[in-house]
């Protein structure tokens, strides 16, 4: 049967009306997934092989909706910065966070007085020593400790000749810089071992150490974490480096790295961040040491810190520092960026939750994405 002119209008006008109306249903923004850059610990990471892990939910994570934080309390990520394998430290009532290259500097920095609300400041060591490459991103994971009138900060970088990663070692009078390496070498490298990064200061009574880990997953070789004696100035090694732990565990998979070691009423912890760095397998353990110098043995209890799947979901936290505020241990680390669409981003940034002591074992409180309060003041 023919159909009249106005007739066939009226369907037109119909079918546009529904397709007009199924497309503001749909709605939304879509995002695409990026790859992240390789920046600190995450270039020796990215050569080997990725995880196989699922993660715990084929299912997308819902995007994250506003919090309401009450006064004296806050929600993390604490630092909404590209701002990678964080380490503070405190002067005089001012907190100072180091992190791995971005941004256009070698070293990132902040500043903060309540480890809350952060202060971006300029590159921390704008130039670097003869020794070190320059570009390609590999001026990783600084960590800064002041003794006496000077603020020494070890640091990783590339090392021209030897091509691997290695620790160096800068100082500055001021924890704000600028730092200055003046050596015509690394501080240490571990060239049979696939180099070396991740360096830690600890300062346990009148003797220092350094805790560092050799860059065997960059060479299909094992990880250790390794701890060496320092002079009292923190400017040179003593002795021979020492072997604590290894990457041994099934959820370390390929590497262990970032050691952070620890005092709590005469016992010794031994932190570490452990797998693939920019995923969800990524998470924090700790070893129980007799001493600064080990012997170490890995905690049943491990991973303490690791990614969840909520509304907001964490995804990789790790590369921790810690932290003692008044009466309170906080954990400082970073985890990835979660876009709108509950996406993993290409940015880290900076977290912090609380640790209790429960039977001389620390218990991490997180990763935590709801208001809690905030570190007690260092006034």
């Amino acid at each position: 049967m023919r159909t009249s002119q106005p007739t066939l209008r009226r369907l037109v006008a119909i079918l546009g009306l529904i397709v007009l109306l199924a497309a503001c249903g749909r709605g939304g923004n879509q995002e695409a997934q990026a790859t992240p850059t390789a920046t600190a610990t995450e270039a020796a990471t990215e050569a080997a092989p990725e995880a196989t892990t699922a993660p715990p939910t084929a299912t997308r994570p819902p995007a994250p909706t506003a919090t309401v934080v009450p006064e004296g309390s806050f929600v993390n990520p604490v630092f909404r910065q590209d701002f990678p394998d964080p380490h503070v430290i405190e002067v005089d009532g001012t907190y100072y966070a180091y992190a791995t290259n971005a941004s256009g500097r070698n070293i990132q920095m902040a500043k903060s007085t309540d480890l809350i609300e952060w202060e971006y400041l300029s590159d921390a060591m704008p130039v670097l020593p003869s020794w070190a490459q320059l570009g390609g991103s590999y001026v990783w994971a600084p960590e800064v400790m002041q003794i006496g009138d000077q603020f020494v900060m070890y640091y990783t970088a590339r090392d021209k000749e030897a091509d691997v990663q290695c620790v160096g070692l800068a100082i500055s009078d001021s924890p704000e810089g600028k730092f200055r390496d003046p050596n015509d070498s690394a501080f240490v490298c571990q060239t049979e071992e696939g180099g070396t990064i991740d360096a830690h200061p600890f300062r346990d009574g009148d003797k220092l150490y350094l805790y560092y880990k050799n860059d065997g997953n960059c060479c299909a070789m094992p990880t250790y974490l390794y701890v060496q004696e320092m002079t009292p100035d923190g400017l040179s090694l003593v002795g021979e480096p020492v072997r604590l732990v290894r990457n041994d565990a099934a959820w370390e998979r390929h590497v262990i790295e970032a050691p952070t070691m620890w005092k709590h009423e005469d016992r010794y912890y031994l932190f570490f961040s452990a797998n693939n760095y920019g995923g969800m397998e990524y998470a924090v353990g700790y070893a129980n040491c007799e001493g600064p110098m080990g012997p170490c043995e890995d905690s049943p209890d491990n991973p303490i810190l690791s990614s969840v799947m909520e509304n907001p979901p964490v995804i990789g936290p790790g590369h921790q520092t810690l932290m003692q505020v008044e009466d309170e241990t906080w954990i400082v680390y970073h985890a990835w960026e979660v876009t709108s669409a509950g996406l993993k981003g290409t940015r880290r940034f900076m977290w912090a939750d609380p640790i209790s002591w429960e039977g001389g074992e620390p218990d991490v409180l997180g990763p935590t994405t709801q208001p809690q309060p905030a570190p007690e003041s260092t006034e």
